[in-house]
């Protein structure tokens, strides 16, 4: 047997180990992301079927206000903040501290909305306690995506660097299929008396056995070996908070990103959120024609986001992401269109189509954001234009799409609103760099 043959076949334990510790490191990513995925959509879920009911009794106006305020936009209001705090202290203290802390921050959270009394019991201390649990949830989340990111890209493999950057963006859709599939489960299985009594807190219960999963997957990673190579020059680091050297010096790069994001943003939350309204309130038809369609779709998300993160790595970036944008142009059409004919198998087809495009924009966001900024402004890089797009882009998309229809009374207006999202998409992503061949440890240097 020739030596290059023994070594396909055998090949050095250092070469096994390191396949075997990006394995557990993009694992310990998807785990992470997934739980607070699930969490940040639990409520979202819970807030329609039983917060309203146990937390916003219609009878309180100050507390029907902040059931407005909370039920929504705090979660996404939170997101910046907690990209800038813990942005700081990932650039600063380390991307595997940090994500222990806001795994523990959104499992916690969600935890005790589990032992949370109800309005009827503590009165309007219930609801103030519940957005501020809320709050928390959106701070963690702010900070989770862009340390999950760089836990993956920045161990190395440069080659497969959007495969396994891809991981942590399974973690939305994964996310929100076990939060949709635990509280469909329970709400079938369960009278209408247990679950409002009882059966809503198991599915925020069941939070903490994921956490305690995610925790030992990330005690059991390492740190980076480029923020460790940054910490040991870090007198050479540029001067001031992470967040000001990123807005000051980086702008533009935050700017692309996110704008790179709005298609796919505002996209997710019509094809997963919106869709569920428009089905049921606009079509008239069953609740679980919109919630088949949706769990289906997310089970397409997750298994495309890998698939095309392998091609991105072949091809480059740049390709994926303008194919992503000019199909969020085309489909945003086909997606109304389809709904409109009540049919549910059609339904479940544009419900899939959608986030089949939003898988392909998934796959590659992790190493592109990467790619964008240095080492030692990465964190607060990265979580900055990834939550400045959840803003502008994703908490607003549902809210749009209902004033559109209201005004207009038809998807189509909906449809050009999202089609104006991937056109933005689109600008952005010709306007990008292909950073494919990027080494992260020179750039910005």
């Amino acid at each position: 047997m020739s030596a290059t043959t023994h070594e396909i076949d055998n090949p050095p334990p250092q070469a096994e180990k390191r396949r075997a510790s990006l394995t557990t490191v993009a694992a310990s990513s998807l785990a992470g992301t997934a739980v607070e995925w699930y969490d940040f959509f639990l409520y979202g879920t819970a807030a329609a079927l039983v917060f309203n009911t146990l937390f916003f009794p219609a009878s309180d106006p100050l507390v029907g206000t902040v059931l407005a305020f909370a039920t929504y936009a705090v979660g996404f209001l939170a997101r910046p903040v907690g990209a800038v705090v813990l942005g700081h202290l990932g650039d600063r203290r380390g991307r595997r501290a940090t994500l222990i802390a806001s795994l523990m921050l959104m499992g916690v959270s969600t935890f005790l909305i589990a032992l949370l009394p109800t309005y009827g019991t503590i009165g309007v201390a219930a609801p103030i306690i519940l957005v501020l649990l809320r709050l928390v949830q959106g701070f963690a989340l702010g900070g989770e995506w862009g340390g999950a990111v760089l836990l993956v890209s920045e161990h190395g493999d440069s080659k497969r660097r959007a495969f396994y950057s891809a991981w942590p963006n399974v973690g939305p859709p994964l996310g929100n299929l076990m939060a949709a599939g635990v509280m469909l489960v329970l709400s079938n299985t369960l009278s209408d008396a247990a679950f409002l009594s009882w059966g809503w807190r198991v599915a925020f219960g069941l939070s903490a056995i994921l956490v305690i999963i995610g925790l030992v997957l990330r005690l059991y990673v390492t740190e980076t070996p480029l923020f460790e190579e940054a910490a040991r020059n870090a007198d050479q680091a540029p001067k001031g908070l992470p967040a000001g050297v990123v807005i000051r010096k980086h702008w533009r790069m935050v700017l692309l990103g996110a704008a790179t994001r709005f298609g796919e943003n505002a996209g997710f939350y019509i094809y997963s959120l919106f869709v569920i309204t428009y089905v049921t309130k606009m079509l008239g038809l069953a609740p679980s024609v919109a919630l088949n369609a949706v769990m289906i779709g997310q089970g397409v998300a997750i298994v495309s986001i890998p698939l095309f993160a392998i091609l991105a790595d072949r091809i480059g970036r740049r390709p994926i992401y303008l194919t992503a944008s000019v199909a969020t142009v085309v489909w945003a059409f086909v997606f109304f269109g389809l709904l409109d004919t009540k049919n549910p198998g059609l339904i479940i087809l544009a419900v899939a189509g959608g986030l089949f495009i939003f898988a392909m924009f998934s796959s590659v966001i992790g190493a592109f954001f990467s790619e964008l900024f240095p080492t030692e402004v990465r964190y607060s890089g990265v979580s900055l234009a990834y939550n400045l797009a959840s803003v502008l882009a994703g908490s607003l998309a549902p809210i749009i799409a209902i004033w559109l229809y209201t005004k207009y009374e038809s998807g189509y207006a909906i449809a050009a609103y999202l089609a104006a999202m991937g056109l933005i998409s689109l600008v952005a992503s010709l306007i990008a760099k292909e950073t494919r061949e990027t080494d992260l440890a020179t750039v910005g240097h």
